[in-house]
């Protein structure tokens, strides 16, 4: 299977970025072809809801996402991976989710994985974030919401190391 992994930290390095990588490791471990693509690199600009891809289902801006969306098109199961911000998703996750409009129908028929890291240790403190992606998906015909991995009460950098969530990532990623 094609796993694709859509990292929305802004920073390298960072928690929720570190997750990934892990899912990642655990799914080549057991054959899959992955790939994670760091929104923090790219240029994906907001939607101006200008319904311009209304006929076109092409976007009337040029930047990465079109590229993007082709990934998301061929992958069989999509990790969307984000640091929780004022209780809610990072920016880049947001904007990335916008910006699928003009294909957003087509993204049908894949498998989710959700992961979210938050200073807060309560998984509760995901529950805003989770309703957005939630809403995302709901969206998206046939898509299927198959596990959440909480990185919850990881302030500093490389706190998840020490964290059950990274061994949880590398399980669920090589148990695909």
């Amino acid at each position: 299977m094609k796993v694709l992994a859509i990292s929305a930290s802004p920073r390298s390095g960072g928690n929720s970025d570190i997750l990934c990588d892990r899912f990642l490791e655990g799914a080549e471990i057991s054959g899959h072809i992955t790939e994670k693509i760091n929104l923090r690199n790219k240029s994906i600009t907001p939607c101006d809801a200008c319904c311009g891809c209304g006929k076109t289902k092409v976007c009337v801006k040029k930047d990465d996402m079109e590229n993007i969306i082709g990934k998301l098109l061929e992958a069989d199961i999509i990790v969307l991976a984000t640091p929780v911000y004022f209780y809610s998703m990072s920016a880049q996750m947001k904007i990335f989710i916008d910006r699928c409009l003009p294909r957003y129908t087509e993204i049908k028929n894949k498998k989710f994985y959700f992961i979210i890291t938050a200073s807060d240790p309560q998984h509760s403190a995901a529950d805003e974030t989770i309703a957005g992606l939630q809403g995302f998906l709901r969206c998206l015909p046939g898509s299927e919401e198959k596990e959440i991995i909480f990185g919850t009460g990881t302030w500093c950098m490389n706190d998840v190391y020490r964290h059950p969530a990274y061994e949880k990532a590398y399980e669920i990623g090589k148990d695909l």
